[in-house]
């Protein structure tokens, strides 16, 4: 009888890992083969996917209003993240580098609601704009979130640099497992930006 109950756990544990398996986000390709390695999802070239949704910073903000800057799309996971916002602390922080690699624009996008992300924004002081996406449309189509401890029901941690003509000239998405990594320093970051673009900067 113990032998039997033990036969079905492991059948039922072989078959969610085969599940698991199947369903798990495929990446074009690896990458950042440094402390802080990601996983490389789709789309990860051709034109970014159009968006406008509601931002911290009243209104609404448009992809295509970003045309002839260079724009890291920042997909993170949220309130309950607190790594997830130092992120955009850190970035703030390091303005001057991030401006030297080439990034004109850094925006941020997650499912919490426009009003919460504004309050916290307000009390961390970030200037950062961050955007709303409660129904998960604009994640879906980067497929952003399929990179993060939540499932699919948040966004995990992927940057998606937006060359000015509007087109897509690298990605990293280093929420994945098995790290869950919700924190890359900076210096890293940039260090990947520049190395997957082939920047000379």
């Amino acid at each position: 009888m113990v032998l039997a109950a033990a036969a079905g756990v492991l059948a039922v544990i072989a078959l969610y890992l085969v599940f698991r398996g199947a369903n798990a986000p495929t990446a074009q390709a690896a990458g950042g083969g440094g402390k802080y390695p990601y996983a490389v999802g789709q789309p990860a070239s051709g034109q970014a996917p159009e968006f406008t949704l509601a931002s911290s910073a009243d209104g609404q903000v448009s992809l295509s209003s970003l045309r002839g800057k260079t724009v890291l799309l920042y997909f993170q996971e949220g309130l309950m993240c607190q790594p997830c916002w130092d992120q955009i602390s850190d970035l703030e922080a390091h303005a001057a580098e991030v401006k030297a690699a080439g990034v004109d624009e850094i925006i941020s996008i997650t499912t919490d609601p426009v009003d919460l992300i504004a309050r916290k924004a307000a009390d961390m002081r970030l200037s950062t704009p961050l955007l709303s996406d409660p129904n998960l449309a604009v994640s879906r189509t980067y497929h952003a979130n399929e990179y993060g401890m939540m499932g699919t029901s948040r966004d995990g941690h992927s940057f998606i640099l937006v060359k000015p003509d509007g087109s897509i000239g690298w990605r990293a998405d280093y929420g994945g497992a098995p790290k869950y990594t919700m924190f890359v320093p900076t210096a890293d970051l940039l260090a990947d930006i520049k190395a997957g673009t082939g920047a000379t900067r």
